[in-house]
Formats: structure tokens, C-alpha cells, sequence
């Protein structure tokens, strides 16, 4: 399917172009890109507010996307779906709203040790805000999550978010039995799905869970769209994040009345040709086959780290026995970022960092990785040009 993807068809620094930065974001397939640049030729106009044509027209294509993406998730209805700006904002907007809802001085928040920076700082925000404390879940030197005393860590806890897919080692978490466990204690469920949406079923009923948030740039749509899912009593409950335009029934400099849910949410012009490209992209990954596509991936993966564990001098970080289409290794005496950048002069790219997950850098005792991370366009010619370039990086800093 690489040919449905016009970005890969050219070369960097005289070689072909290996993308393997597939856990940063996602390239996107000529269905999405048509379907943007129709909307803008053919259709754009402001929705939901106006009587004319093109206005009607595109606000039903709009509001048709919030379907889709409930029934892409198991959603009970549509109006469980808030459209955001990404994941982190989804995060944050659950930070300060349902934070304001259910917290209070001495609550807890439980977190673990695998989560993006997203997943952290706006809790700690609330932490301050409404006087909670964190608390971190631990992982083990396979980078799972080590659940022995789970039921330990529930006491005092209001919250409960966690990653379904850690984006920097590749760790799917069996979140579905911690949710469980959590909400019969009344804790508010969280899943972060940024990085397992492209890669296995985000079921909300079968996880359980209160809330989930992904991107849709992960997802092979674009930029500039996120999703946040939450159960329909909770939100309605919660307080607006934002305020202005188009998330208000009434009125009067003596009281404002809110919109109902989701609207409460999605205060001002929304991202309208930004959630267009969002359907066409869950069209295109419904029609490709999500479990065909993740099968693909897995075949890739494994081969991957079979060759590059054949090379010397290279260590991956993230041995769990569940992972989606990320490894990250380090190479003995190199840097992750000369790493990086010599391997790009190869054609091959891959992300050298941190990856905002710190805390999980500094488990390791490492100062950050290389991170090779696949998706539905890969193919082994992706893997030989990979392990070739480590090679040829190793040679170079000998």
C-alpha cells in the first residue's frame, strides 16, 4: 500500500526514504489528503451556524464524523465524543474539568512510571490546583508495568490514567483488569490511546474505562484533531474547559447557560477540514483491517529486533512480552542523537530522544534512545536500510 502514501516515494540525501518515526506521526494516505483538499475546493464553510448551503452541507459531514468515531471506539452514543485539538489537550482538558469535579485536598492520582509527558505535568497541575497527591505506579526491567501490589496504590485515589501503548518502549498494558479493579473502588478511569489507536482495538466497553483520549495524526489523519471519549453522565457533570463561541445555549452579561455535551466542550470555531481528514482516516484503517494492519506491524517488529540483536554493541530498552511497532535500543560509546543524525543521512528516519517519557529514561539509567517504530507502509526493505545504517554508524564512530 506504500504507493497510496506520496511522501515515501522520494529520497533524502540520495537515498530512499525509510520512515520509521511512526510513533512521532503517522504519514498520510492520498484518501486523507483528497478528502482535505475537496473539502477546502469544494465544500469549506463555517458550521453550525449558518442557514445557507455549503454551511448545511459540511455540518452534516461534520457531525457525521462524530458518529464514525463512536462506533470506531464501542461508544454508547455519539455525543460521548468531544472533539479536541490532540491528545494532550483531551489530558488537560480532563485535568482541569474533572479534576474540578472530584478532587480534593489529600485525593490521590494514580499515574505510572511508562507515561508521556502529557500524562504527567497536567496532573501535576492539578495536583497543585486542588491539593491532591501523586502516586506512580512502578515498572520492571522489561519496562512492564509491575501490577503485584496494584490494589495497594488505590487508596486515597480519585483518578487512575494510564497509556495503553507506552510510546516510548512499546509496552501494551493490560489496562482492562486495573480499570476493573480501580472503578470498584470509584476511581475515574483514564486511558491514554495515542499510541495503541493505530495498532489494536480501543474498545471503551470491553476496557471499562470513564475516558479515553487519542490523536488523529497517530492514526494516519491529520494534525490539529484529537478525540476525547467520556462516559455521557460524567461529562455532562463536568464543568466547561474553554468558553466562547458555539458551546453556549444563552447569553446576558447576568448568566451564561451552557450548551449540552459535547458542545460544552468545544468552545470557538472547531478544526472542521481537520475532522474531515479524521474520517477519512478511520475509513481507510476500517477498510485496510485494523487487525491486519497491526499483524503486518508485528511480523515487521519481530524481525527487526531478531537483526538489530545480531549487531553488537546494541541494547534494547523494552523487553515486554506485549509490544506494539516500537523498539528503542542504544548504542554502546554513541549518542542517540549523532545516532540519529547519521542515520538520516542514510535516508532512514527515526526519532533520538526522550521521547517525553523522561521518567522512563531515567528508570534505565539512560540519558534517551533510538527509537525505530512501524507502521502500515513499512515493509522489510525498511528493516535491511535500517540495520545497514546502524551499521554503517557504528563503523563510523569505531
Amino acid at each position: 500500500m506504500r504507493h497510496e502514501f506520496p511522501i515515501l516515494a522520494q529520497t533524502i540525501h540520495g537515498q530512499p526514504l525509510t520512515y520509521l518515526d511512526n510513533a512521532a506521526s503517522t504519514q498520510k494516505p492520498l484518501a486523507v489528503i483528497d478528502a482535505m483538499d475537496h473539502c477546502y475546493r469544494h465544500e469549506y464553510s463555517n458550521i453550525h451556524r449558518g442557514v445557507h448551503t455549503l454551511s448545511q452541507r459540511l455540518s452534516a459531514r461534520y457531525d457525521a464524523v462524530r458518529e464514525k468515531t463512536a462506533r470506531f471506539l464501542n461508544a454508547a452514543r455519539p455525543e460521548e465524543i468531544v472533539f479536541t485539538k490532540s491528545t494532550t489537550e483531551g489530558l488537560n482538558l480532563l485535568a482541569s474539568s474533572l479534576g474540578e469535579l472530584v478532587l480534593r485536598p489529600g485525593d490521590k492520582i494514580l499515574l505510572t512510571t511508562l507515561e508521556h509527558h502529557a500524562n504527567i505535568v497536567p496532573w501535576q497541575r492539578a495536583c497543585q490546583r486542588f491539593g491532591a497527591e501523586l502516586v506512580v505506579l512502578p515498572i520492571n526491567d522489561a519496562g512492564e508495568l509491575d501490577t503485584t501490589h496494584f490494589s495497594d496504590y488505590l487508596d486515597g485515589v480519585k483518578i487512575f490514567s494510564a497509556a495503553l501503548v507506552s510510546n516510548a518502549l512499546g509496552t501494551i498494558n493490560d489496562l482492562a483488569p486495573l480499570i476493573a479493579e480501580a472503578k470498584a473502588r470509584g476511581i475515574h478511569t483514564i486511558v491514554d490511546a495515542a499510541q495503541a489507536v493505530a495498532h489494536l482495538p480501543c474498545d471503551v466497553q470491553a476496557l471499562g474505562c470513564d475516558f479515553l483520549v487519542f490523536s488523529a495524526h497517530k492514526i494516519y489523519g491529520p494534525t490539529g484533531i484529537g478525540v476525547l471519549y467520556g462516559r455521557h453522565d460524567l461529562l455532562d457533570a463536568m464543568p466547561p474547559y474553554q468558553t466562547g463561541g458555539d458551546m453556549i445555549l444563552s447569553v446576558s452579561f447576568e448568566r451564561t447557560h451552557y450548551a449540552a455535551v459535547p458542545q460544552k466542550f468545544e468552545a470557538g470555531t472547531p478544526p472542521i477540514v481537520e475532522v474531515i481528514g479524521l474520517g477519512a482516516a478511520l475509513d481507510w484503517v476500517t477498510d485496510k483491517g485494523l487487525a491486519d494492519l497491526a499483524a503486518h506491524e508485528e511480523t515487521l517488529r519481530q524481525a527487526a529486533e531478531q537483526a538489530l540483536t545480531a549487531l553488537p554493541c546494541l541494547r534494547i530498552i523494552g523487553t515486554a512480552r506485549h509490544k506494539a511497532a516500537v523498539i528503542s535500543f542504544t548504542l554502546d560509546g554513541i549518542h542517540p542523537h549523532d545516532a540519529g543524525t547519521v542515520l538520516d543521512q542514510h535516508g532512514v528516519a527515526v526519532r533520538a530522544g526522550q521521547h517525553c517519557a523522561e521518567p522512563v529514561m531515567r528508570r534505565f539509567g539512560i540519558p534517551a534512545t533510538i527509537r525505530a517504530s512501524f507502521a502500515a507502509y513499512n515493509n522489510h526493505d525498511d528493516i535491511g536500510r535500517l540495520v545497514a545504517a546502524v551499521q554503517a554508524t557504528q563503523q563510523l564512530f569505531q
